[in-house]
């Protein structure tokens, strides 16, 4: 087992103790074997604006973290026998995509456009359609969940019946005696969503169940529920693009992020290659 060296925090009049010292050696916080953890390092890290007492904390779980990543890093070289070439190699790759990765998102932060059009939208919709199969059942509809002890129910079923001719009547009853209500009646909404607070949450076969009702109305011990479904679309079916036009719109600017990064690519090549930055050697 490798040696800790047991480390203690003083904190002096505040956050004195992150504060340069005039000595001469470094000040080591923690030692892993041959691995030190140096004040230097430790003082980089902290973040600005903490407080005494946030900073001891966070010093502390810093240099224990530490002292665990360097234990884990010293029984893997003990355990297994890695091939350290690969292991650089494989640090670089990783360190060269992050400062390529970082190059790449201020160069789309600079360039991307972000407003996409409806036209765009629909151009991409209709070419690519058969992507946007539905996963889930979707409707049209108006929901009320009603105490059952509210008074004069039946001019809620009357309205519903006359529906949309006699919607004031609707949106006054609700309004006064609803504990939940949808009418959005032009939204598509996740019909399991619709149905998740109400006895009809255990219908095995909702795409049935929407083809054969248009009018619902169910009850409990406590409250009535009044559900019209005024459009449907069901598992398999294309989703309706109302539904997934913000989906569409993210599609197409991840697309424009991927070609900037292409361009970038591009560009960087071609001013290497205008002013003979690189050479390839013939075998």
């Amino acid at each position: 087992m490798r040696n800790i060296l047991i480390f203690n925090i003083l904190l002096i009049s505040g956050c004195q103790y992150f504060q340069p010292k005039e000595q001469t050696e470094e000040k080591v916080i923690a030692r892993v074997g041959e691995k030190e953890l140096l004040e230097s390092n430790l003082n980089a890290l902290i973040p600005a604006n903490l407080s005494a007492s946030d900073s001891v904390v966070f010093v502390e779980k810093f240099v224990l973290d530490w002292i665990k990543k360097q234990l884990m890093i010293s029984r893997a070289e003990e355990a297994i026998d890695f091939n350290e070439a690969r292991i650089q190699n494989k640090v670089l790759d990783y360190q060269y995509a992050l400062m390529v990765h970082e190059l790449e998102k201020k160069y789309i932060e600079a360039n991307l456009n972000e407003e996409v059009s409806d036209a765009e939208i629909q151009k991409y919709y209709d070419e690519k359609s058969e992507n946007f199969v539905l996963r889930q059942n979707l409707a049209k509809c108006v929901y009320f969940k009603i105490p059952s002890k509210a008074p004069n129910v039946w001019r809620l079923r009357r309205a519903l019946r006359n529906y949309p001719r006699d919607t004031t009547e609707i949106w006054e009853y609700a309004e006064e005696h609803a504990v939940k209500a949808f009418v959005e009646d032009s939204v598509w909404v996740k019909f399991d969503e619709v149905l998740i607070e109400t006895p009809l949450k255990d219908v095995n076969d909702k795409a049935a169940f929407l083809k054969t009702n248009s009018s619902v109305e169910v009850s409990d011990e406590d409250f009535i529920y009044f559900l019209k479904i005024f459009e449907y679309k069901t598992i398999g079916e294309i989703a309706p693009l109302e539904f997934i036009r913000e989906s569409v719109s993210d599609i197409i600017i991840n697309k424009r992020k991927i070609a900037l990064k292409k361009e970038l690519e591009k560009k960087i090549y071609e001013e290497a290659e205008q002013t003979n930055a690189f050479e390839i050697y013939s075998n």
